[in-house]
């Protein structure tokens, strides 16, 4: 059944061309940002780029007033800023989704608020809530969090002024023209109304949205308190009972990598989980995506195998089986120690172990070495850079999710951080069945400043000249806060230019956030895929790699990348004026 979505802003927000696209803006070097006028032009504009694709196209992501398209090269990018700029949305935009029944208890903290704010009052706002069927217009945030148009205005509200630090999973809330479902635990700010025990997401279904982009939703109000959903907990960590799985006994797996040390952060990625940007779900995978396929090269996988990714040295391995592997990334002392106990038992020994009948060696870097039965790889500090990558032949062998093996720090999707006892499968991915020859690797930042080419914008135009000359004139230094979401920056504040608030709206990794305290934020693979800070840069897609490499307490200088790696967007007057300010 197909439904026509109505835009409650449609009066509000009125294009000086109406049916077509306003403005393409440049995100990067293969990324375009598309404005338009209102809900019923992003939801047509998103319908007509899913069932007819543009040549090159990877990803689509709608949001509240723009349309974000991911391209598969920069050229691809630049044609596409074209085409987008030819389009008719006049057509009535239509999306096919069955009906979604939500049970909600009504007792949200904010529901008096709220009924104030409207003038309904509480039971009037259950009413008008209930009495509507939304539309998911789009995804973002976070997994399985839709944002649902109704078919009026009544139920209008801001965000809240001081956003809550953890919102129960589950909550029922309202912002602006909008209403949704927390799909686990998170900070947030919107307006509480009820809570509802439908799991929003769920990995085992097989669509794990409830309600993914064309579903309309009906909410029924009941009076019984509802079994909340199980939700992920909110600092990513693992639970107990998957802490319990990853930590598995050795008679699972009889050939595999069992760890003995995860060190400071070791996880499990992949090239990452493309094309889900619509469930809210980023595409993660290794943040040095280059050494992670130098290492599979190494050992005869095919490039997007799983890997280990690990920081500042600590890992300790222990083959279970004759393994084939190769690190590569940071530089640092491999050292593989053959135990004196008998070959297959789970050993302590670590590379200082002198008991009589165990022996060292060392082992080189981007180069195929064999971890044989019983024997234990230790990796050391690294001498430059700040991530490692071992790859084992024939791949790490965990459960694919959404097509990926790669641990998603933001979402909890894919596999928890590695565990001591955790034993790792290997062998499940297809092999080229050549081992590679030892390569070179690239230099890896090691004091002084790492140098990132960014392109401006796609909201250069919320700041001065003055604060881009300051973005590009000073030092950043890498905070401890730092992380795979991204990475935080100290310096001295930028000023914004412009006052207001952003409609939320799509972003990519490589993005320079700039947060109201003016320090940046450098999104690296994990982050949200939307946000509503102004987005003042974004770092050479090749370059992020390089940026993955930049220790906790590094330095960083921003550069405006030359003219040909800075117009992806096509021949849109806006980005022509503001190329030629910078």
């Amino acid at each position: 059944m197909k439904r026509r979505i109505q835009d409650p802003m449609a009066n509000a927000n009125v294009a000086t061309s109406p049916g077509r696209v306003r403005s393409v803006r440049p995100v990067g070097t293969r990324t375009v940002l598309a404005e338009v006028s209102g809900t019923q032009e992003v939801v047509a504009l998103q319908a007509a780029l899913l069932e007819a694709p543009l040549p090159g196209q990877q990803d689509v992501l709608a949001a509240a007033e723009t349309v974000m398209v991911r391209a598969e090269s920069p050229a691809a990018a630049r044609r596409i800023g074209q085409a987008l700029l030819e389009l008719d949305l006049t057509a009535p935009a239509e999306q096919a989704g069955g009906l979604v029944v939500i049970d909600t208890v009504y007792d949200g903290e904010d529901l008096a608020e709220v009924g104030t704010l409207t003038g309904l009052g509480a039971d009037g706002v259950v009413a008008a809530h209930t009495g509507q069927v939304w539309t998911v217009a789009f995804a973002g945030f976070a997994p399985g969090f839709g944002y649902m148009v109704g078919e009026n205005q009544v139920l209008e509200v801001p965000r809240r002024s001081s956003p809550r630090t953890a919102v129960p999973a589950g909550s029922v809330a309202l912002a602006g023209n909008y209403s949704a479902v927390y799909p686990r635990k998170s900070p947030g700010g919107w307006q509480l109304i009820g809570r509802t025990g439908a799991r929003m997401w769920d990995l085992d279904r097989p669509e794990p949205a409830l309600a993914s982009p064309g579903h309309r939703v009906q909410f029924r109000a009941v009076r019984d308190v509802v079994r909340m959903a199980p939700e992920a907990s909110a600092d990513n960590g693992a639970t107990d009972s998957k802490q319990a799985n990853s930590t598995q006994s050795a008679p699972a797996t009889t050939h595999g990598l069992r760890v003995l040390s995860p060190g400071l952060h070791s996880l499990i990625e992949d090239l990452g989980r493309q094309g889900h940007s619509a469930l809210g779900v980023s595409a993660a995978g290794a943040l040095d995506r280059a050494s992670l396929r130098r290492a599979n090269r190494i050992v005869g996988n095919a490039p997007s195998a799983a890997a280990i990714e690990t920081v500042s040295g600590g890992l300790r391995l222990q083959a279970v089986g004759d393994q084939v592997m190769a690190v590569t990334g940071a530089p640092s002392a491999l050292t593989v120690v053959t135990p004196s106990d008998s070959p297959g038992k789970t050993e302590t020994a670590d590379a200082t172990d002198t008991r009589a009948g165990a022996r060292q060696r060392t082992v080189p870097m981007a180069a195929p070495f064999a971890l044989l039965d019983g024997e234990i790889l230790t990796i050391g500090v690294p001498e430059a850079g700040f991530r490692s990558y071992i790859a084992v032949r024939g791949g790490v062998d965990v459960k694919p999710e959404l097509g990926s093996r790669s641990t998603d720090t933001m979402s909890g999707i894919g596999p928890q951080p590695l565990a001591p006892g955790q034993l790792l499968p290997s062998g499940g991915e297809s092999e080229s069945g050549v081992v590679g020859s030892p390569e070179l690797q690239p230099d890896y930042p090691q004091g002084g400043v790492t140098v990132l080419d960014i392109v401006p914008g796609p909201r250069a135009d919320w700041f001065d000249q003055a604060a881009i000359d300051s973005l590009c004139g000073q030092d950043w230094t890498v905070k401890p806060e730092s992380n795979r979401v991204g990475m935080r920056l100290q310096g001295t504040p930028l000023q914004r230019s412009r006052t207001g608030e952003l409609p939320s709206e799509g972003t990519v990794a490589g993005a320079i956030q700039m947060p109201p305290e003016g320090l940046p934020v450098l999104f690296l693979a994990d982050h949200p895929i939307t946000g509503g800070y102004p987005v003042i840069g974004v770092v050479v897609d090749h370059q992020l790699d390089l940026a993955a490499q930049v220790p906790i307490g590094g330095s960083i200088r921003f550069r405006i990348a030359p003219e040909s790696a800075a117009a992806p967007a096509g021949p849109s007057d806006e980005i022509s004026e503001r190329k030629a300010s910078n």
